[in-house]
């Protein structure tokens, strides 16, 4: 007797609100993960549509790797884009929301009774009096704290570090809605860049004040012992112009040299030759430039308090966290001077950089949709 032949799934229309997307100049990890996860969401048949910022660098609409990109509005107008375009069915059937909270949600809860999950890569509660001091700051914390975890009391969460579930926990959302999917890290391009023959570290991101670019500035400042030490810094953003003149200021802007946006290419050749990364980012719910940088055997110094560097960065064994300013520039000029310690320590970074793939990232992504719906 022939068995019987399992029904065929119909495909889902999922919906993912997002503020960026990758070709977005101020796109970064957190963008990145969203569009491998909707990738892994289209391989097991999906349909998927990114509602996203429009910008310079791409379409109004596109079709990428049979992902549908929908760009309107600026970085808040997306906001209500999004939020009435779901309201008004605009994109049609839509059985899945994605609400990626990047601080501020898309309130899609309250346009739609279909399934929500939330994506949250860090908790902003640092950021907000730095990025928007002053009333601003204070309203959007007490979205993000308070009205948010209300809002959207019956979704499932996913956090791509521990330290962000935890944080999540803290603000009234139920451990057992959120759930973990880490970051993955590419392989990194065949290149035959060599480590330069002078000391040297780099800076990867968004040059924007909670990235607090200037602990780098000032590491480079404080080693006046190395004459020769140079610090890359790799990115752009709105506080380039204040992140040179801070260099002026301290005296190494000789020694200091701001690439912009780079390629994929010249950003791994950076990483390959630098002797150190520093990330001295205020908050970072994983830290996609640390393996990265650890595909090149070139360990990190992070703060131990940004959160997700307490998973991505293994301290004393793929690099070192530190608790203040004055431990950064004590473990960079250590690692400096020791050529041992930052040999044992890349070998370290090089292995943790292995240890998370994409691959991973969107089966687990997958896994959590999978889960019965609220």
């Amino acid at each position: 007797m022939a068995a019987k032949s399992q029904p065929t799934r119909r495909p889902r229309h999922v919906l993912i609100c997002n503020w960026r997307d990758t070709r977005n100049p101020e796109g970064g990890g957190s963008e990145r993960f969203v569009e491998e996860v909707a990738l892994g969401l289209v391989e097991r048949g999906d349909r998927v549509t990114v509602f996203c910022a429009a910008h310079a660098q791409a379409p109004r609409d596109e079709v990428r790797d049979g992902i549908r990109f929908v760009r309107r509005g600026d970085k808040m107008a997306v906001y209500a884009f999004a939020f009435l375009n779901l309201l008004l069915h605009r994109f049609g059937r839509v059985d899945l929301v994605v609400d990626v909270q990047n601080g501020l949600p898309f309130f899609t809860r309250l346009a739609t009774r279909k399934p929500v999950l939330v994506v949250v890569h860090h908790v902003h509660r640092e950021q907000w009096p730095v990025v928007y001091p002053g009333l601003v700051g204070k309203v959007g914390w007490w979205i993000e704290s308070w009205l948010a975890p209300r809002l959207y009391r019956r979704s499932h969460y996913v956090a791509v570090s521990t330290a962000t579930r935890d944080e999540l926990v803290a603000l009234g959302v139920d451990r057992e809605r959120v759930s973990i999917v880490h970051n993955g890290t590419d392989s990194s391009p065949s290149i035959d860049t060599e480590r330069s023959r002078h000391p040297s570290m780099c800076v990867v991101g968004r040059l924007v004040p909670h990235k607090q670019v200037e602990h780098a500035i000032d590491t480079v400042a404080a080693l006046a012992e190395l004459p020769d030490l140079t610090l890359t810094v790799v990115g752009d953003g709105w506080w380039e112009g204040e992140l040179r003149e801070y260099a002026t200021l301290r005296g190494v802007a000789d020694r200091v040299t701001f690439t912009g946006f780079v390629d994929e290419r010249a950003k791994h050749e950076v990483y390959a030759s630098s002797w150190l990364m520093l990330l001295p980012s205020l908050k970072e719910g994983w830290g996609l430039v640390v393996g990265e940088a650890g595909s090149h055997s070139t360990p990190t110094v992070a703060y131990r308090s940004a959160g997700g560097t307490q998973e991505s960065v293994d301290d004393g064994e793929s690099g070192v966290l530190v608790d203040d300013q004055a431990e950064f520039v004590a473990a960079a000029r250590h690692l400096m001077i020791d050529d041992a310690l930052r040999e044992r320590l890349g070998k370290g970074a090089l292995d943790k950089s292995r240890a998370f793939t994409w691959g991973q990232t969107r089966e687990g992504f997958a896994s959590v949709l999978a889960k019965p719906s609220r």
